[in-house]
């Protein structure tokens, strides 16, 4: 006996707002559109209200006792919620963490890949945990494991910020980065180098055309500069068919 699946909840479940008659409640606490308190009202009378002032009536807190409405346009409703919904979506991508990990012998090399890395996530809004273990004795020398992870803050400077200074705990070095804002963050330096790099690839209008006008092509063309002879027939098109044929041959 096959089991019945559950419903799958609808996607607009939560965004769903009643509106006009749609309300159930017999009296709803209505809220102008300044924010002033109008009072308990019934819910005709609050309907009529609405459509006096040329707005809807939109139950706001459906939960309260009575409900909670407001006298409001509501596409200028559904626009301003959306508009929120959409920042907090913004704050919800700044919680991502990403982990770079770093040792206290790391080459300058894969130190600038690392450095690279963080960019590009904080550049992205998002957060970066930064690991340094120590392996056998280095644990003995914990100020260069310190040294580097102070010298990533410095690089790490225009992007974003520490959330807490470097601790130790256990046998490495944990510390968090946080992305600064927009408008006090530097931009990447990564996306333009790629941008650049792009344009550089690309071929200009009109390359070709010069390389076939050439001063050079000119003196062929005139006689000057003699055009190199083609292949002999007896090889055909074939480039390697010279490499098929007899030793004994060639020696003749």
């Amino acid at each position: 006996m096959s089991r019945p699946f559950s419903p799958r909840p609808s996607p607009f479940a939560g965004s769903f707002v009643r509106v006009n008659g749609k309300i159930r409640a017999r009296e709803v606490r209505v809220v102008s559109q300044d924010g002033k308190q109008l009072g308990v009202l019934q819910l005709g009378e609050a309907i009529n209200l609405a459509r006096a002032q040329g707005v809807d009536l939109v139950e706001i807190a459906p939960n309260a006792t009575p409900p909670v409405c407001r006298l409001v346009d509501y596409g200028k409703f559904r626009y301003e919620q959306a508009k929120k919904e959409k920042e907090a979506r913004k704050h919800q991508h700044a919680n991502k963490v990403k982990e770079v990990q770093l040792s206290a012998t790391i080459d300058s090399h894969d130190f600038g890949v690392k450095v690279s890395h963080a960019v590009d996530f904080l550049c992205d809004e998002m957060k970066v945990k930064v690991t340094l273990r120590f392996r056998g004795r280095e644990m003995a020398h914990q100020e260069f494991g310190f040294q580097v992870v102070k010298k990533f803050i410095g690089e790490m400077a225009p992007y974003g910020h520490p959330d807490a200074p470097p601790k130790l705990i256990g046998k490495g070095i944990n510390l968090m980065l946080s992305p600064l804002p927009r408008n006090k963050r530097a931009k990447n330096p990564n996306q333009g180098a790629a941008e650049s790099s792009a344009n550089d690839t690309r071929e200009e209008p009109g390359q070709s055309a010069e390389a076939e006008t050439g001063p050079e092509m000119e003196l062929q063309k005139s006689g000057a500069i003699i055009a190199p002879k083609p292949a002999p027939a007896a090889f055909g098109n074939n480039p390697f068919a010279k490499l098929d044929l007899n030793p004994r041959e060639e020696n003749k």
